[in-house]
Formats: C-alpha cells, sequence, structure tokens
C-alpha cells in the first residue's frame, strides 16, 4: 500500500471522528445508531479500514451533519485516486474496468510496459484474454461478463495500429510461458507475439531468463505519457500521478527493459517457448 494513499486514508478517518465529536457521539453510540459494530467505526477513524461511499453518507447522517456528505465523498476520491480495490472496481464485472482503462490509451500517445507474469492484455488473443478474465473473476467472486470485457479488450488493441502511437512493451521470458490456458491458446499467443515484431508502433522486447537483471521482476504496470503509472496488485489498482513516483516506475522500466532481447533475438526466444509446448 503506498504511503500516500495510508496518509490520505488517515487523514479521512480524523475528518470522521471529528465529525462523530462534533455530534457529541461516542463511537459505540454512533455504531448504534448505524447497526454496525463498534470495531468498523473504529477502524474507520484510523484509517485501518477504507470507508465505502455509503459509509459516508451514513456517518454524515448518523452524525447529524448530511451536508458534510459531499465533502467527505470528495476525499475518498482523491484516496481512490491512489489505490482502486478489485472489490469495488469488479462490482459490476470486468468490462467497466475496461472501458476505464481504454479511456487512458485514447489521451496518450506513448506507452511503456513491464510485465513478469502473463501477457500484458494489449498483446492477448481473445482465448488467451478469456483464460485470464475467467480466473479473476472466480478469485474475486465477480460478476462473469466475460464475453463483453474480451470483447472490449480486443477492440482496445485496434490502437496499437493507428499512427502517433507508440508503445514500448518489456515482459519476462516467464510471462511467455506460464501456462494460463492450454497448450494449443498458449500456442496461438505466443504466434501472436511473433506476428507484433516489426509493427512500427511498437516495440516488443523479452527479457530472457538467462539475462543478468538490474532489479527482480515485479509487479506489472504501465507509463502513460509521463503523466500516470498504473500498477496492478492482488488486491487493487494503484494509480499513481505524482511525479516523484512516475520518475521511478521510468526508472525501474528502463533497468528492466535494459536487459530485454528485440527484434530477431526476442523472435528466438519466442520460438523456444513455443517449441517448449510440443506438437501443438
Amino acid at each position: 500500500m503506498s504511503t500516500d494513499f495510508q496518509q490520505a486514508r488517515i487523514a479521512l478517518g480524523l475528518r470522521l471522528r471529528e465529525l462523530r465529536a462534533e455530534g457529541g457521539l461516542t463511537g459505540r453510540q454512533l455504531a448504534d445508531r448505524l447497526g454496525w459494530p463498534q470495531s468498523k467505526v473504529s477502524k474507520l477513524e484510523t484509517g485501518r479500514q477504507t470507508a465505502a461511499h455509503d459509509d459516508l453518507k451514513a456517518w454524515a447522517e448518523g452524525v447529524g451533519r448530511p451536508n458534510a456528505a459531499p465533502e467527505l465523498a470528495a476525499r475518498l476520491r482523491v484516496l481512490e485516486s491512489h489505490s482502486r480495490s478489485w472489490r469495488r472496481q469488479l462490482a459490476a464485472g470486468h468490462r467497466p474496468v475496461q472501458d476505464t482503462l481504454t479511456v487512458e490509451y485514447e489521451r496518450s500517445k506513448v506507452m511503456r510496459a513491464w510485465e513478469g507474469s502473463m501477457i500484458v492484455g494489449m498483446l492477448q488473443t481473445p482465448d488467451y484474454a478469456r483464460h485470464v478474465f475467467s480466473a479473476y473473476a472466480d478469485l474475486h467472486q465477480s460478476p462473469r461478463d466475460i464475453e463483453d470485457a474480451v470483447r472490449a479488450r480486443v477492440r482496445r488493441q485496434e490502437s496499437l495500429y493507428q499512427p502517433g502511437k507508440r508503445y514500448h512493451i518489456v515482459m519476462w521470458e516467464a510471462a511467455l510461458r506460464a501456462l494460463v490456458g492450454p497448450p494449443a491458446v498458449m500456442a496461438a499467443q505466443l504466434d501472436r507475439l511473433s506476428g507484433v515484431i516489426g509493427l512500427n508502433t511498437v516495440s516488443l522486447g523479452v527479457v530472457p531468463f538467462e539475462a543478468s537483471l538490474k532489479l527482480p521482476p515485479a509487479n506489472g504496470f504501465w507509463i502513460y505519457d509521463e503523466r500516470l503509472v498504473i500498477v496492478e496488485d492482488w488486491h487493487a489498482e494503484l494509480w499513481l500521478d505524482q511525479s516523484d513516483s512516475v520518475a521511478l516506475y521510468r526508472r525501474v522500466w528502463d533497468a528492466l527493459a535494459g536487459t530485454a532481447a528485440y527484434g530477431p533475438d526476442a523472435h528466438r526466444v519466442i520460438t523456444r517457448c513455443r517449441r517448449a509446448l510440443g506438437a501443438v
């Protein structure tokens, strides 16, 4: 969890405590009024739990300050600009998440990606994407709008062919070898990667297993026009727009990209991964 995110959550908790005190309520009295466990009031006030929008509205009404609800909602939006939990994002399925990301791709000219565990979404085949979305829907117990999500992801890939766009994508060899789908799906996916090499809008690098790494492979992330970084974790996405954070991730990307194979060398790594699948 980012320091900025935690500080914002603590600041929101202090404001909630202030409003409760101004209303002349103890924590237990407010919990009873709202029908919550007292522990929830305590966690929200101390920044140990992230409030939902409905929580903040109920809090404002419970302390007799319904006019404070817009202020609290604004504070939460600032907090969520740093961390967007998958539980909330996927409440309506994967399709809305894909649509939100598409906006960032459309407004960006130069994008850089690092991925060490699976094929980046912009290069996924429909079958590969289908297995990814199914796995995450099971993990997060979210609505299974798999086909809508696949279509949204594939449509976004049209920007790979738009003049003026530039994609710098680097992946670890492990991402090419991870059997996210059955061998036939993986074979088609690797063939897709081979077909991308040579596009004048895409620079595809693969860091082979034998490369001497300047940094350990870690979380995947995208950098959009040096203005925004989106980092994916199991529980949430981090959306970072502070200049120092963006600069840090750019240094990480540069270090990893500097060890990657490109062009014919990248094609050779992809080919040996393809051969490892056997006769498919």
